[in-house]
């Protein structure tokens, strides 16, 4: 019989799996759901055709961006995967952000937007 596990427990050693082996990574990605909080910090999904990954950009970092986030843009996200164990969830913990201008996905919609 294998180890039986708390959920506590096996969510903890995910974390330890996940944080170290990521600890920097670069993605390229669409932003999506992009929501600033009245804490400052700003959490939005990186997608692209067939994926989609949970990040934040806290308080402190924003000031240090040269565009403001927005639904629709590419970009070029730095960071690091972090876990929330509470809810057992992974996400990218943003360092940097950078444009690369209208996303794929955004420009389909558009492109069905004038077709309607």
């Amino acid at each position: 019989m294998s180890h039986q596990y708390t959920i506590s427990e096996l969510t903890r050693h995910i974390k330890q799996v996940l944080e170290t082996g990521f600890s920097s990574v670069v993605v390229v990605g669409e932003i999506s759901n992009l929501k600033r909080h009245t804490s400052g910090h700003v959490y939005f999904t990186l997608k692209d055709e067939s994926a989609q990954l949970s990040a934040v950009l806290w308080r402190s970092r924003v000031p240090m961006l040269s565009f403001m986030p927005q639904d629709g843009l590419k970009v070029i996200a730095t960071g690091r995967i972090t876990v929330y164990e509470v809810r057992g969830v992974y996400q990218l913990d943003v360092s940097s952000l950078k444009p690369m201008g209208a996303g794929e996905l955004q420009l389909a919609f558009e492109r069905l937007k004038e077709k309607l």
